[in-house]
């Protein structure tokens, strides 16, 4: 499976456990601090190395000192790291993450280069050789500039998918409706639904993409699982039970499962029960790269564990 992840990279630094910040030029003692790559784009590519997809990255970051360790920690990961662009007057993104104890995660966060990847920027041959383009983070872009790039995807036959970045709170429906009739699958939190559909409920949310001419919704909903909306109908899919320790690139792991789950053939259903397998996965530890698990390590994971009822 070939896939094209393009759009957010955020180097992460994880520090665990945080309780609260110290007062005035207070300090405490934590158990671990690390350095991830992550990002709607980053983080999904991660996974789906992992999971055994040939992935190229596409996006913008600096020529930082934080850029250089980005590439470094995607290239470990046996990512291709050539089609992302390096801006000499913008900070790569990068995200302070003090981890609190039952795993939720506030962030202090700079957008830094992603903001600034445009149609000059996009490798447009590389996004038609490829089985599957990934965009992670349109609003960031803007919608014509992703609806452009997500057509020339569906012009040569490639499958499409889209998470979103934007808190729900942030979001409008404007930002993203004229991209949707280019999305095979949009993969956006509950949160994210209920924003930029501008809707109540999450299924009519879901179902105001389906009409602007989404194919696909897949929700994650956290500890609750997914919830997938079609034309047909919908179906919840149960989270697994696991000691959660950070939540960190949880949503990036549902979707490289579930784009992973895709190409291999699998039903929606079964795509949707492998990215939550993911997601469980990377939860158990610190950081969007926890976990040495390939495909079929996370199959026996989805057979063997329990769900949530």
């Amino acid at each position: 499976m070939k896939v094209v992840t393009m759009g957010v990279h955020v180097l992460d630094v994880l520090v665990r456990p945080v309780e609260e910040i110290p007062e005035g030029q207070g300090a405490t003692l934590v158990d671990d601090i690390r350095m991830t790559a992550a990002g709607t784009a980053g983080g999904t590519a991660l996974t789906l190395a992992k999971l055994g997809a040939s992935v190229r990255t596409a996006g913008a970051i600096g020529t930082d000192p934080t850029g250089d360790l980005l590439v470094q920690l995607l290239n470990r990961a046996g990512i291709d790291t050539g089609l992302l662009v390096r801006r000499t007057d913008t900070s790569t993104s990068a995200s302070v993450l003090p981890i609190r104890p039952n795993g939720d995660r506030p962030s202090l966060h700079l957008l830094g280069a992603n903001i600034t990847y445009g149609l000059d920027d996009v490798p447009w041959d590389a996004v038609a050789e490829a089985g599957h383009l990934h965009l992670g983070g349109p609003e960031l872009i803007g919608a014509d500039v992703a609806a452009r790039i997500l057509a020339h995807a569906k012009e040569h036959d490639v499958v499409t998918s889209v998470d979103l970045l934007a808190p729900g709170e942030l979001g409008t429906f404007d930002q993203i409706e004229p991209l949707l009739p280019y999305v095979d699958h949009l993969l956006p939190n509950d949160d994210q639904v209920l924003g930029f559909s501008e809707e109540q409920d999450l299924v009519t949310g879901a179902k105001k993409f389906l009409a602007a001419g989404a194919g696909l919704v897949a929700v994650t909903r956290g500890g609750y699982g997914a919830l997938l909306v079609t034309a047909e109908g919908t179906e919840t899919v149960p989270a697994f039970e696991v000691d959660v320790v950070d939540t960190t690139g949880c949503g990036d792991a549902f979707s490289a499962g579930f784009i992973r789950g895709i190409g291999l053939g699998r039903t929606p259903r079964e795509a949707a029960v492998l990215g939550n397998a993911a997601a469980a996965l990377v939860a158990q530890g610190l950081g969007s790269d926890h976990g040495e698990f390939d495909l079929p390590e996370a199959d026996e994971f989805a057979m063997t564990h329990k769900t949530r009822s």
